[in-house]
């Protein structure tokens, strides 16, 4: 009898743990390595200047797979495990292919450095990594910095069929944005402001073609797109063009993270969909005007909305474990 209530309890135990979310953003901390690998900010923040001054690439791909991480199964490094001939992952998911290689080997290389101090090998995980890695590209490329939480763990599970639907796609519109990012807890200016992240970083014209030869029965062009700027398109981006070719996000400033995105968006210069629906439509112009006019106000909105990121999905416990080699499980 003793037996069976013993295992009773241990039943109702298990059934516990296991309906406890997998976000556990609760045990995130400023200082999580203090004791265990205390220089670990300024080992990764060293690693990812170097690659930064070896390609100016570094930034946005760092940042765009932060997100696509993130997005999937959580921030939890799962995006950079290489697939094998048993399991296609993340990162072979056609939504996933046009990660640039930069992002990955910032993240290899960090990871490396802050293993080759024997005090801190096998201590710190390759999303925690990640996370410092984006402030840092942030930072070198203009943008605010600020205090990253720490304490990921790395994911035990990377699958190319995960991706499907959990990304937003450049023909979106408001509603489509909002219920995607909602579904992570992050809400319509969490949205607006991660969207800045376009203030960097280069797409290839098939992700935009549409707007500038076929977009409607009515319009070639699509007439939210200022003039100039889609002859301009039509120009880098003709219609047999290679398909490695790409463009800059920003026709203004493309190699300093600030806040010209929104003002670029008021003169009809977003380059996706997804980009200029944030300044036509009604309910997301008053946030971009706003922050097109005052730089600290979207510097303070995008810190919030970046650490709440930074929170999704955190795998802790029996969810997770720190990765010996990033791209692939121990």
């Amino acid at each position: 009898m003793a037996h069976f209530i013993t295992f009773l309890l241990v039943l109702s135990l298990s059934l516990t743990f296991s309906l406890l979310p997998e976000t556990a953003s609760a045990q995130l901390r400023q200082n999580y390595y203090a004791k265990t690998c205390p220089n670990v900010e300024s080992i990764v923040r060293n690693a990812v200047t170097q690659k930064f001054r070896q390609t100016f690439v570094t930034v946005p791909a760092t940042i765009r797979l932060f997100f696509h991480d993130c997005f999937v199964q959580g921030c939890d490094a799962s995006v950079i495990i290489q697939s094998t001939g048993s399991n296609k992952a993340e990162k072979d998911h056609p939504d996933n292919l046009s990660l640039a290689g930069d992002g990955f080997d910032t993240v290899i290389k960090a990871k490396q450095a802050v293993d080759a101090v024997p005090s801190c090998r096998n201590k710190v995980s390759c999303a925690d990594i990640l996370a410092m890695a984006t402030r840092d590209v942030i930072a070198l490329s203009g943008g605010p910095s600020y205090a990253v939480e720490l304490g990921r763990l790395d994911g035990l599970s990377s699958t190319a069929a995960s991706v499907n639907g959990k990304l937003p796609h450049p023909d979106f519109n408001l509603n489509q944005l909002n219920s995607m990012f909602a579904a992570h807890g992050l809400t319509q200016t969490d949205m607006i402001a991660l969207s800045a992240a376009h203030t960097v970083g280069f797409s290839h014209c098939s992700k935009f073609s549409n707007r500038i030869y076929n977009f409607s029965r009515q319009s070639a062009v699509d007439p939210t797109l200022n003039r100039a700027y889609a002859t301009q398109l039509q120009q880098m981006c003709p219609k047999n063009v290679d398909p490695r070719i790409a463009i800059n996000m920003d026709p203004n400033t493309p190699r300093a993270f600030d806040n010209v995105y929104y003002k670029n968006l008021q003169q009809g210069k977003g380059l996706f969909t997804s980009d200029q629906v944030l300044f036509t439509d009604k309910r997301s112009r008053p946030v971009v005007n706003a922050w097109a006019a005052n730089s600290n106000t979207f510097n303070s909105a995008f810190i919030t909305a970046i650490t709440k990121l930074g929170r999704v999905g955190v795998k802790t416990g029996r969810n997770g474990n720190i990765r010996r080699n990033c791209d692939a499980f121990n």
